[in-house]
């Protein structure tokens, strides 16, 4: 049943059984055979299916919540039968600016504190990382906040506090923020990213109209971009 549990993550996480398949090396006959299996074994529907879309019942919720959990504690198994201190496995998601900002020191004082644990750190855009929390394939997820309301059953714990800067090459004079946009080639941070559309409702709000040359996710690309000039 564990290879089933591993499926019935993927198909949460990717919504069809084809994009399941496709991310676990699967045929989607093959995926829609272990769901099927798994359904007549636990006794209950795990999916409602409309069209090509595979949407968890409440039971399906409830049994991705258990397969987490029992995943979690087969990956320790073998270290407990192997006369091994069990180790337990903390899935984080991270986004790239927190993976050389806050995560290192974090991580050092979480190990420092919980020796007998491990951490596997994931990285991804907020989104991405959200919908794994979500689907239970992480534990929690370090992001730019989310400009919409999470599900009932995440919660929101803020860590920090920045504000955005405007940067311009060192010849550029000036400290009007609206006549620097709109006179300068803007470098925008993408709007995929919760950041981006942070800076993009900042524009519209403002009625900014920018002369867009280039939409890049990394934010030290940018700062290299702009040194750049």
């Amino acid at each position: 049943m564990i290879r089933e549990l591993k499926t019935l993550m993927a198909v949460a996480q990717e919504g069809t059984f084809a994009a399941a398949g496709n991310k676990i090396g699967l045929t989607q006959a093959a995926v829609s055979a272990q769901m099927k299996r798994l359904e007549e074994e636990l006794g209950i529907a795990l999916f409602e299916r409309k069209g090509r879309a595979a949407t968890l019942t409440q039971r399906g919720q409830e049994t991705l919540k258990q397969a987490h959990v029992l995943l979690t504690l087969y990956s320790t198994l073998g270290a407990s039968l192997s006369g091994q201190p069990a180790t337990h496995r903390v899935n984080i998601g991270a986004i790239a600016s927190i993976q050389r900002s806050l995560l290192p020191d974090a991580l050092a004082r979480f190990h420092h504190t919980y020796s007998d644990c491990c951490t596997r750190v994931v990285p991804g855009l907020s989104m991405e990382l959200v919908n794994q929390v979500d689907a239970g394939e992480l534990d929690m997820a370090i992001i730019i906040r989310p400009p919409f309301s999470l599900h009932s059953d995440l919660r929101w714990t803020p860590l920090a506090h920045e504000p955005f800067r405007l940067i311009v090459p060192q010849h550029i004079s000036g400290d009007q923020w609206r006549e620097l946009m709109t006179s300068q080639p803007f470098i925008r941070y993408d709007r995929a990213s919760f950041g981006g559309r942070q800076v993009d409702r900042f524009l519209r709000n403002n009625h900014c109209n920018v002369r867009e040359v280039c939409e890049v996710d990394e934010l030290e690309a940018i700062v290299k971009l702009v040194a750049k000039g």
